[in-house]
């Protein structure tokens, strides 16, 4: 008899889980409340995406008096009321890709001969689920049911002025004045879109500078940009409570200001859906915030019981999701498994320009006594970017002083989240310096300054 697997949740934790678990000969049954694909497709990484590189588009359009091209009138200039933004035709085009990736993923299902049931899953025990009426016997459980937007009872949302980022795709306008209520990655995201999408925008900031956790340098780049495109950064400042005055929204401050605009997005953070299935009754442990605790092989405290994405609080992306899916499916069956491992998780912050980071962070390194040497080089520099126009972002690789090891990286840039793979190649396989400044790159290519940048750390001396 196969192994009999169910998997709650058709996000990439859960889908990528099931199309391992088939191929391991298994008997896969997922359950999906919302729509294959789960919040990365619906409502998240894949529509957030799409409305930031339509925004980029006005970067590119911006650039172009640079190249030498000009208006009919022979106007070297271009500001943004030249440029229609249509707002429907944006999140019709959302919608449109959404289905789309979302159906493709249905049909891969069905290709592999995964059950897939539409409806809300309870457990009854770590063998058993039940859903639609029907109780499901299971070898093996994978919970990956993701997670939602954290709300404040001082700023509920409404769907209409006051939204969380799942509600933005409904807009049939471009917000007049959009205050985003938080600034790490999704709320700094937004932000830049907004802007360039043609938006005054306000961002509230609880810390002096936006995003918080990412490179200080790189953080500090990202706000001088929103700064220059007119964006208003309040810093040091929390939101207290959020109003629908009818025309508008009201934020109040803790420190008693008040910002007026017309529309308010809260981007303050999310919270497992981990809630009314059963966990307790099968023995699965969440901690003080509701995440379910699991070990490196995505192992539960209930035996034959796995978890794996933002339900479990790890790391909130679609990769390490879908990472945590395939290693617990591969554990549960036997297979060869290698543990999880964060350090060599590379992430990207779609900002515009992006950042891209993998391996430790220098405060880390700083924190853990690691002897390290930096290398930093503008992307200004670099001949091909002379030749797109980018004159801002960096590079910036850090080196064991004694082994040469390259131990992180960041990258800031136009697609940075593409150039960081070398580097990410580097981190997993304890590449050096060395090593990655002998692979050839292209001439010209945006990747010849990650490759100088290593070279820079050879014998960890700096030519300067």
């Amino acid at each position: 008899m196969a192994t009999r697997i169910v998997i709650i949740g058709g996000g990439p934790g859960g889908y990528e889980a099931a199309i391992v678990a088939v191929k391991e000969g298994a008997e896969v049954t997922l359950i999906e409340r919302q729509g294959l694909g789960g919040n990365a497709v619906l409502t998240d990484v894949v529509p957030s995406k799409t409305v930031i590189a339509t925004a980029e588009w006005r970067t590119i359009a911006d650039r172009a008096p640079q190249l030498g091209i000009r208006d009919t009138d022979g106007s070297d200039s271009a500001e943004f009321s030249e440029h229609v933004v249509d707002m429907q035709a944006i999140n019709a085009r959302i919608r449109k890709l959404v289905l789309k990736q979302s159906h493709d993923i249905a049909t891969r299902m069905a290709k592999n001969d995964i059950r897939v049931i539409d409806g809300e899953a309870r457990l009854l025990s770590p063998t058993q689920v039940e859903v639609a009426d029907e109780v499901l016997d299971a070898d093996a459980i994978l919970i990956a049911t993701g997670a939602r937007p954290r709300v404040l009872p001082s700023a509920v949302p409404d769907g209409e002025r006051i939204l969380t980022w799942t509600q933005l795709y409904d807009l049939t306008e471009v917000p007049e004045h959009l205050i985003v209520v938080g600034s790490g990655v999704t709320g700094a995201e937004f932000a830049g879109a907004y802007r360039l999408l043609g938006s005054e925008v306000t961002l509230i900031s609880s810390g002096e500078r936006v995003l918080s956790t990412q490179d200080p340098e790189a953080a500090e780049l990202i706000q001088d940009v929103f700064a220059s495109r007119g964006m208003h950064v309040v810093g040091g400042a929390r939101a207290q409570a959020v109003e629908n005055t009818g025309a508008g929204v009201k934020v109040t401050l803790g420190d008693g200001r008040v910002v007026h605009g017309t529309h308010c997005l809260m981007a303050v953070g999310s919270v497992p859906n981990t809630q009314d299935m059963g966990l307790e009754a099968a023995g699965v442990e969440v901690d003080e915030r509701g995440y379910i605790r699991v070990d490196r092989v995505s192992r539960t405290t209930a035996r034959g019981v796995y978890a794996a994405g933002d339900c479990t609080g790890l790391l909130p992306l679609a990769s390490v999701a879908a990472t945590q899916g395939r290693i617990a499916m591969a554990h549960a069956l036997g297979d060869a498994v290698q543990p999880i491992e964060l350090r060599h998780v590379a992430s990207n912050v779609f900002t515009i320009p992006e950042i891209a980071t993998v391996g430790a962070t220098e405060q880390e390194l700083k924190d853990r006594g690691i002897f390290y040497e930096v290398s930093r080089l503008d992307l200004a520099r670099n001949p091909r970017a002379k030749m797109l126009g980018i004159d801002s972002g960096f590079v910036k690789i850090f080196g064991h002083t004694v082994t040469g090891q390259i131990l992180g990286a960041v990258i800031v840039g136009s697609r940075a989240g593409e150039h960081i793979f070398p580097l990410s190649l580097a981190v997993a396989h304890h590449l050096t310096v060395d090593q990655v400044a002998s692979a050839f790159t292209v001439y010209p290519s945006l990747s010849g300054t990650t490759s100088e940048v290593a070279r820079r750390l050879h014998g960890m001396r700096d030519p300067r």
